[in-house]
């Protein structure tokens, strides 16, 4: 009879290098890395996780490495655990066969569970928006978190959190049929969103799967729709290369000259009005968004 299968690969520790695991474990206080019976460990009523994926080759990697990287838990009553974060990691064990994991448990509530869950899953890029925005409606529900409070927990600006919220007005169904077309751009589904009658936002889902328009055409569409016209019949006709143009065609420009460091920014606004200030200041804000995210993409690698 074999030895039932551990959750480290053989003549291997668990590791502890500065990873993100680790930052985490200092922030919520130091954690204990331990071995941990598989049918010991549950996972959270508030994973923000709702689909897995395919699990495949992460099962297939395990079986072949075992877990290089703890799982985060804590400890429930009964000698039970609770899992933190590393679902996929989890699920893919027990399809392995892993009798055991290897765990790095921290004391922490529930509140500070679901920001762990969170934050681990944004910077991975696991969550898709839909699952994103229903684990920030849980700290706004549950325990009481405000967009402001939600932004700083997360790391993000205020208003993508805003935005990000705005997604669950579209109706699950409709929220199942983004995600079967492949539509994850947060941008078009706010969009979406925007429309707030489910025939219209299934009829700007069509226009995107089938014609591939960008955020600007989708916007014109939905303005379109609500007022009741046909945007099939109400494009507005091209520019000739070689025509010039007027300046209410041109785009609204934003600039900025710091008067001491040797920078400037400019941002062009291709819209019908000219942005007022809380435009800009959330176009500034979703550019820091990305450029905090390729920061930590880079560190990773």
């Amino acid at each position: 009879m074999s030895a039932p299968k551990r959750g480290l690969p053989p003549r291997s520790g668990m590791r502890h290098d500065r990873h993100f695991v680790d930052e985490l474990a200092t922030r919520m206080g130091e954690g204990i890395g331990r071995m941990i019976p598989t049918d010991s460990i549950s996972s959270a009523p508030d994973q923000p996780r709702s689909n897995l994926g395919d699990l495949s080759d992460l099962v297939s990697s395990i079986s072949r490495h075992g877990i290089l990287e703890p799982l985060l838990v804590r400890r429930r009553d009964g000698g039970k655990y609770e899992l933190v974060s590393g679902e996929r990691r989890f699920h893919a064990a027990l399809e392995a066969g892993l009798s055991e994991v290897p765990c790095v448990e921290l004391e922490v509530d529930d509140t500070q569970a679901l920001e762990i869950a969170l934050i681990e899953n944004l910077q991975r890029k696991d969550l898709d928006p839909f699952e994103e925005a229903n684990g920030f409606q849980t700290l706004v529900d549950k325990y009481e978190y405000t967009h402001e409070s939600v932004a700083k927990a997360v790391g993000r600006s205020r208003v993508t959190i805003t935005e990000a919220l705005a997604l669950l007005t579209i109706p699950t169904e409709v929220q199942n049929e983004c995600r079967h077309a492949d539509i994850a751009a947060k941008g078009l589904l706010v969009e979406i969103a925007k429309a707030k009658d489910p025939a219209l936002m299934r009829v700007l889902l069509s226009n995107l799967v089938n014609e591939g328009i960008d955020r600007a055409e989708l916007r014109r569409r939905r303005k379109l729709l609500a007022e009741g016209k046909d945007p099939s019949q109400s494009a507005e006709p091209k520019i000739a290369d070689d025509q010039a143009k007027t300046p209410r065609d041109r785009p609204f420009v934003w600039r900025f000259k710091h008067p001491e460091q040797p920078f400037s920014v400019s941002l062009s606004f291709r819209t019908e009005a000219e942005p007022e200030t809380s435009e800009v200041i959330a176009a500034l804000e979703s550019l820091i968004d990305e450029l905090k995210q390729k920061t930590s993409e880079n560190k990773k690698q």
